[in-house]
């Protein structure tokens, strides 16, 4: 397959669409930097299934998609198509139906991607393996870019793995390896589910078994359970029967008492009625009187309010009054500001205006002089521009033919010293070419080494399962002992913290009384409380501030009941025992009573730090004393010390397991290493054997090509060397014809000090203009301002007077309303003297008819009582018939209850139970409790056996079908295991001889492409880390002309990326990918290695037929492409892509 075209819209910054046209040979891609070049590589990449937005420098998918500019908006769709030819062939089966394929790849934001294959909708894993297989492919080592080539440089040789594996094309194999490993992964998991079911359905069925019995079981309950409640409903309807008659009876005899006492309650009745009908009008009496003296009370009241407010009324008057005498003041003061504030305004006009007068002539002064002086300047700048351009010419043909001459001179070297290198290698290859023998040799050792190697293989396999089984219980003893060392270690550091943090400074004199002091946990606070710095005070009587210990006090008073001594939770030495009997521990709740019995000297505290002294001196709990804390400290030091000690002997057992399972994995590790050693040597002679073999095979053409290639190269390099000796020649006789220009550098110098003068004073006559301009500004300006504050202090001064008006009115008005006030309060008096004569009258005829009402009240509440009594006996009596009626409609339901339930279980009527139940009707029945004990019994044995399912016989049928069916499918996940595992093994086996077959070849290939690009010496490569190819790492042993062999990591930054460029092509020559993209890979390169870069690239696009696009800076392998494309940004953020086919230019400039 070869591609053709690689089409973009929409994507990144090729906003419009584009067109890179991939053909046979070497194109170009050229541009300045972030013109979008590398956009150009992404689209491959991403067309080919890239799925990783970090990769395509973004944060997600949707920022391939062009996200606008400053003259263009952002766009919702990017497409990117890759025109793939398919003559060959060569694609997957069921897209060889046409000549060309067209792979799209089309995201839509917020909308994810989609892929088509010549228009059919897709899967991203299928265009993936389509480019897999054809050794391409969105990570191919085909795109190389500068990071490419370092991440060679500096990766693991497990990683420089991938290399080979492209050069294998087993790249599709892993991928459907990883497949058949999970599909087998997922086949063991529904085996295993498989089996979990079947024997959850195994137990299940043993359980229907037992349930099947169980309900034949229950059956037999059941009859007899029927049998009994016949007997025992045929006995309560019987009963219930006798109770409903003697019911009947009780209810008559309640019926006649009700009536007898009814009619006495009726003749009470009508007696409290007659009475307290005369209530109403009473009342009603009383409340008319009470309500007539109620609003002359309110009248009353009404008369204050009024006094009360004509009295504030009058006084805020006179305040108001003072007011506006105030603002009259005010305003004059205003009028006589604003009259000198205008005349002051009027003086500086007539200042401003006499200044205005010379105005026009400055202004006409300094304009001329401008125009002047810029004259001069223009004048004098043009004369200087054109004679710098003739200085400027002349100087940059002089500098381009010396950096011609120069570059020829250096190519020249370069061409001579290549000459010499070739001439030694072309005599070197001729003396080597000659018949090798060893071929045979090589053949007679292959067999033998084979046989030995297989041995080892089976040994090394045993002693890889017994090592795997020593770590196994390594790691298992390890966790272990790693678990209770962090244990002991935690607690360790703790403990040390606090050790510190607690220990005693033994430089001290006299050491603090708490150090020898030890608190009951949980009580820490309550001592730091009570003490507080005095336990910092040592005992050492020789001390100034010490502890002296007493003998305890005869007449000391006791605690208040409640409160328990601080000394039965503190040890400490007896000086403190005073002070400890003292000082009592109670509850907060209790604080308030105890704190006022408590005698002198005494104090309480609580557990969480609060203090109560005997004076009321009170500290409430919550703040943390130092004394509290350190005493914490000490209590949780000698708790850790307790757990640390506690957990030493599981830490003596986790070692001694951790030994010995460390002194199993060393004997298993040394039975591994000797395995291994005999197995590695076994496959180095087999290597060695084979590498002998392909050796002899392929040095006779080897050497020829290399013979003819040499000498190739000579002739080029001649030919090579007569050109640029040539070119340098022509171009020093140019710059010799030069004419010389230090003539018209010293008259270019004296004319730019003329011009730096008559800028200067251009400067200086435009600054007196602008100061002319602006003072005749500042004046126009202020004179606006002075009309704005003339006609402002005039509205004051009219305002001022306005308002002078309006208050002597208003203090007019004020004054007339204050002498009426102050005739109010002689007219209320008078009103006051006849209204209290109206109250003291109206207040005894209330008195006289609340007496009435009173005594009729009582009258009525005795007739009351009789009635009440006569309607109570009444109401018993009705109860007791009420009673009586609820017991017959009770013993009628019993009975209808009992009716009810023979017709729910027995399905017959009360009088045919004993018929329907196979008992005969004259049979002797046992009494009720008997039955009823009995079937109770039957019930609870029924009850016991649980949940039944009557359903097990049949459901036990059914499971065991499931059952047969299930063994059916297990053994058809065997079999599917057994051809997955066959099927990776096959594979392996295949990965394996093809990673060692491009492992010789490759490594052919880069040994003789690492002499091409660097003149001589020489290189391999090997496989380390492990025996299995397919998990062995890639390392480059590499020695450059002069230098002796290493590895690839101690060679110079140039000499990796040569290195890595060689394995590089040397992966293409044994897989070639229709497309290898190298961008800007010859940037770190000099320009003798960029031309043999360049030399060999297109000789591999010869060899191999692989495409080259290649992204370059560098003139050299610019020269050397078959056509150029150019990437510009005209546009701020949108890529345009032009072509130039130089082979056809070439042809075309030699025809014309």
């Amino acid at each position: 397959m070869k591609f053709t075209k690689l089409r973009l819209v929409g994507f990144k910054s090729f906003v419009d669409p584009a067109e890179l046209v991939i053909e046979p040979g070497l194109t170009g891609v050229v541009g300045p930097n972030g013109c979008g070049k590398s956009n150009l590589v992404e689209a491959l990449r991403w067309v080919m299934g890239e799925n990783s937005a970090k990769r395509m420098r973004g944060d997600a998918m949707d920022d391939v998609i062009f996200s606008g500019s400053q003259n263009r908006s952002s766009r919702n769709l990017a497409e990117v198509s890759l025109t793939i030819e398919n003559k060959e062939r060569l694609a997957p089966s069921d897209l060889n139906d046409s000549d060309e394929l067209e792979v799209v790849r089309a995201i839509e934001r917020n909308s994810g991607s989609s892929y088509r294959i010549n228009g059919h909708e897709t899967r991203a894993r299928d265009v993936q393996l389509l480019f897999a297989d054809a050794a391409s492919g969105a990570h191919s080592p085909s795109l190389i870019s500068q990071g490419r080539i370092g991440e060679v440089i500096n990766a693991k040789p497990q990683n420089r793995r991938a290399l080979l594996e492209e050069a294998a094309g087993i790249t599709g194999l892993h991928s459907r390896r990883h497949e058949a490993e999970l599909r087998l992964r997922a086949a063991g998991n529904n085996l295993e589910r498989l089996d979990d079911v079947m024997q959850a359905l195994e137990a299940q069925l043993q359980n229907l078994k037992r349930q099947a019995r169980q309900a034949r079981r229950f059956r037999k309950v059941g009859e007899q359970i029927r049998h009994f409640d016949s007997i025992q409903l045929h006995l309560l309807f019987q009963r219930a029967e006798q109770q409903v008659t003697t019911a009947g009876e009780e209810l008559n005899h309640a019926n006649a008492l009700v009536s007898r006492l009814t009619k006495g309650a009726a003749q009470a009745t009508t007696a409290h009625a007659e009475a307290a009908d005369l209530l109403p009008d009473l009342r009603q009496t009383q409340a008319a009187r009470a309500a007539a003296l109620h609003r002359l009370a309110v009248a009353r009241d009404g008369l204050d309010q009024e006094e009360q407010r004509i009295a504030d009324a009058s006084q805020q008057l006179e305040e108001r009054l003072k007011q506006i005498d105030i603002d009259q003041e005010r305003e004059n003061v205003l009028e006589e500001e604003a009259a000198a504030s205008m005349a002051r305004l009027a003086a500086e006009v007539e200042q401003i205006r006499n200044q205005q007068e010379n105005e026009a002539s400055a202004g006409e002064e300094a304009d001329a002089r401008v125009v002047i002086a810029n004259a001069a300047l223009a004048e004098g700048e043009g004369e200087l521009q054109d004679l710098t351009n003739q200085v400027a010419d002349g100087g940059a043909k002089a500098d381009a033919l010396q950096r011609t001459i120069d570059s020829a001179a250096q190519r020249t070297d370069r061409l001579n010293l290549r000459l010499e290198e070739a001439k030694v290698a072309y005599a070197g290859l001729l003396a080597e070419i000659q018949d090798d023998d060893s071929l045979r040799t090589a053949n007679d050792q292959m067999s033998q080494l084979k046989e030995t190697v297989e041995d080892a293989s089976g040994q090394l396999e045993r002693a890889e399962s017994a090592h795997v089984a020593a770590e196994q219980t390594l790691a298992q003893a390890l966790e272990s002992s790693q678990q209770s060392a962090a244990a002991d270690g935690q607690l360790a550091a703790e403990e040390r913290a606090l050790a510190e943090l607690l220990l005693r400074n033994d430089t001290d004199l006299w050491p603090a009384l708490i150090d020898a002091v030890s608190v009951v946990p949980g009580y820490e606070a309550a001592l730091g409380a009570a003490l507080g710095d005095d336990l910092n005070v040592p005992t050492d009587e020789a001390a100034p501030v010490h502890w002296r210990t007493l003998e305890p006090s005869d007449d000391a008073p006791e605690l208040p009941a409640g409160a328990t001594p601080l000394s039965r939770y503190v040890r400490a030495p007896d000086a403190l025992a005073r002070r400890l009997s003292q000082i009592g521990v109670a509850e907060e709740a209790d604080v308030d009573r105890l704190s006022g019995e408590l005698a002198y000297g005494q104090r309480l505290v609580s557990d969480k730090g609060g203090l109560w002294r005997w004076d009321g001196f009170t500290v409430t709990a919550g703040a943390e004393t130092a004394a509290a804390v350190r005493l914490a400290q000490g209590n949780r030091l000698a708790e850790l010390r307790q757990m640390r000690t506690d957990l030493m002997p599981m830490l003596d057992q986790a070692e001694e397991e951790l030994t010995g399972a460390k002194v199993a994995l060393a004997q298993a590790g040394r039975n591994r290493a000797a395995a291994r050693e005999a197995s590695r040597l076994g496959r180095e002679e087999l290597d060695r054997g084979r590498n002998a073999q392909a050796q002899a095979e392929k040095d006779t053409a080897e050497r020829s090509a290399r013979f003819v290639t040499v000498k190739e190269s000579l002739i080029q390099i001649q030919a090579d060397l007569m050109e640029t000796k040539g070119a340098s020649k022509e171009a020093q006789g140019q710059l010799n014809a030069l004419p010389p220009l230090e003539g018209l550098r010293q008259r270019l110098d004296g004319l730019r000090r003329e011009v730096e003068e008559q800028r200067a004073e251009l400067v200086e006559a435009r600054s007196w203009q602008d100061r002319q301009r602006g003072e005749a500004s500042v004046r126009a300006t202020r004179l606006t301002t002075i009309a704005g504050e003339q006609e402002s202090w005039q509205r004051r001064a009219q305002g001022a007077a306005q308002h002078l008006a309006e208050l002597v009115q208003r203090a007019e008005t004020g004054q007339e309303e204050l002498d009426q006030l102050r005739r109010k309060p002689l007219e209320i008096g008078s009103q006051r003297r006849a209204l209290l004569e109206q109250i003291d009258e109206a207040e005894t005829s209330r008195n006289q008819a609340a007496d009435i009402l009173a005594q009729t009240e009582v009258t009525v509440a005795d007739l009351a009582a009789v009635q009440r009594r006569a309607e109570s006996a009444m109401a018993d009596a009705r109860e007791e018939r009420v009673r009586a009626e609820a017991g017959v409609e009770q013993c009628e339901e019993r009975r209808g209850e009992v009716t009810r339930r023979i017709l729910e279980i027995l399905d017959c009527a009360p009088g045919a139970v004993l018929v329907t139940a196979g008992i005969e009707l004259d049979a002797d029945l046992p009494p009720l409790e008997e039955a009823e004990r009995k079937l109770e019994r039957l019930k609870r044995e029924r009850d016991n056996m649980g949940a039944v399912n009557l359903r097990a016989e049949q459901e036990a049928t059914e499971l065991e079908e499931q059952l047969a069916s299930m063994i059916t499918e297990r053994k058809d996940l065997e079999d599917a295991i057994a051809r997955l595992r066959q099927g990776i093994y096959s594979l392996n086996k295949e990965g394996r001889e093809r990673l060692l077959e491009a492992f010789k070849t490759v490594d052919g290939h880069f040994q003789d492409l690492f002499v091409r690009l660097f003149g001589g010496g020489k290189a391999h490569l090997s496989l380390t880390e492990s025996d299995d190819p397919l998990e062995a790492g890639l390392e480059i042993m590499a020695s450059p002309p002069g230098k002796r062999l290493q590895n690839l990591s101690l060679l110079s930054g140039g000499e990796q990326a040569l290195a890595a460029l060689a394995l590089h092509f040397a992966v293409f020559m044994t897989n070639p990918a229709p497309v290898c993209v190298l961008d800007e890979v010859d940037a770190p390169l000099d320009d003798a290695n960029v031309e043999r870069f360049t030399g060999l690239v297109g000789e591999i696009a010869g060899v191999t037929g692989t495409r080259f696009v290649i992204i370059t800076h560098h003139p050299y392998t610019m020269a050397r492409m078959d056509r150029l494309f150019g990437v510009t940004m005209s546009e701020r953020g949108v890529s345009q892509l032009l072509s130039v086919d130089l082979d056809r230019a070439e042809r075309i400039r030699a025809t014309g």
